[in-house]
């Protein structure tokens, strides 16, 4: 099979359409009205509960500057992030919108000044944070964590019979009441069931100024019993299946568009990339693609993972390497050029993260800083 020479050459290039060729970097896309849909998507699955949305990992790689006013749009109103300097962001980006802000790891006290500036809510992890915040700062609000199994944040079963019993300090200012699923994408694992009965024990002693967040994305599938009153989703939001086994209700809102930089023809006993793991049995026609592992397509997406080029789709061959990713145009019916942009993640991100065996949680966070990032609303 000829090379098929690429018809940006022929083009005249000048001041007036440069802007308008081409570019050799890829894009990140993401859909931030979807964003919304599945928050209102996840509302209707539990119209008692409010839905708050957890933005940590700058919004699991897709932009806590652009996502969390957006998720505001939408009415969420308790946001959830890991450290305070995430915190920092969100409510700046809230530029002044009303909202709760709460951080998983803790309360440090070398973090007060941050806290108090930027009105972050600490999670009280163990009853020593408790009795420190209670010494420094009694007047700023927290959520306390109760670990009902996961065993790795929150109050263990003797500190919560001993918080029952009255031991935490009095004077603090509680406004949730938390715990984690370990289990919640494996609906019939009977750890769900086991949580819940723990935290639903905590849940009767929370006075009613108090409200209870139980459910991550996961939690909300498995039913009204475990919504309590603020549900607390993090992949939902942003369109990954929380259940593998069964279908998503949910729009995956991101995608890679990386444009072929080269387009060449192999021969049988043609290798390909670092390695060499893969050889041409066939005459194929292949498209080396500006993306990589350097833009968070993880090394373990080749050799069968898929992407798609005009919504064909269009497999990865030989090794991801950090900025190249070659696949196969062979069966690709249609004209292909340099430019042209092959898409990644979209509507393939969880069977891609399947086929590297990750979880669509880990391509959504590593997700890489040089994309040209574009915000659909």
């Amino acid at each position: 099979m000829p090379v098929r020479s690429s018809t940006i050459s022929r083009r005249v290039l000048t001041n007036r359409n440069i802007d308008r060729l081409p570019q050799p970097a890829p894009r990140l896309i993401v859909d931030l009205a979807k964003i919304q849909s599945n928050y209102k998507k996840l509302q209707a699955m539990a119209p008692q509960s409010a839905v708050g949305a957890v933005v940590k990992a700058n919004a699991y790689g897709l932009g806590a500057t652009e996502v969390v006013p957006a998720l505001a749009d939408a009415g969420c109103k308790h946001f959830y992030v890991a450290h305070t300097s995430e915190g920092e962001e969100a409510r700046r980006a809230l530029k002044g919108v009303d909202a709760e802000i709460f951080v998983f790891n803790g309360f440090w006290p070398a973090e007060l000044p941050a806290l108090r500036a930027f009105e972050l809510f600490p999670v009280i992890n163990d009853l020593g944070q408790a009795q420190q915040l209670d010494a420094l700062a009694q007047d700023l609000p927290c959520a306390v964590h109760f670990d009902s199994g996961i065993n790795r944040l929150g109050l263990d079963a003797r500190e919560t019979a001993a918080y029952l019993d009255g031991e935490l300090p009095s004077r603090l200012q509680v406004r949730q009441y938390i715990s984690h699923l370990a289990c919640a994408d494996e609906p019939d694992h009977p750890l769900n069931r086991t949580q819940l009965e723990r935290f639903s024990a905590v849940a009767e002693h929370a006075e009613s100024t108090i409200r209870c967040s139980f459910a991550n994305s996961g939690g909300v599938m498995l039913g009204p019993s475990y919504h309590f009153d603020v549900l607390r989703p993090g992949l939902a939001l942003y369109g990954g299946a929380p259940n593998p086994s069964q279908p998503s209700p949910f729009k995956v809102c991101v995608k890679i568009e990386a444009p072929i930089l080269q387009i060449r023809d192999l021969q049988p006993g043609d290798p390909i990339g670092y390695g060499a793991t893969w050889t041409a049995t066939r005459p194929t026609r292949t498209a080396t693609v500006a993306a990589g592992y350097a833009d968070g397509i993880l090394r373990a997406c080749g050799e069968g993972g898929m992407a798609r080029l005009n919504g064909q789709p269009v497999p990865i061959l030989g090794r991801v390497s950090m900025d190249l990713i070659s696949v196969d145009l062979s069966d690709y019916v249609g004209e292909a050029h340099p430019g042209d942009p092959v898409c990644f993640l979209g509507d393939d991100l969880d069977p891609l993260a399947s086929h590297a065996g990750a979880v669509s949680y880990e391509l959504l966070v590593r997700l890489g800083l040089r994309f040209n990032r574009v915000y659909r609303r």
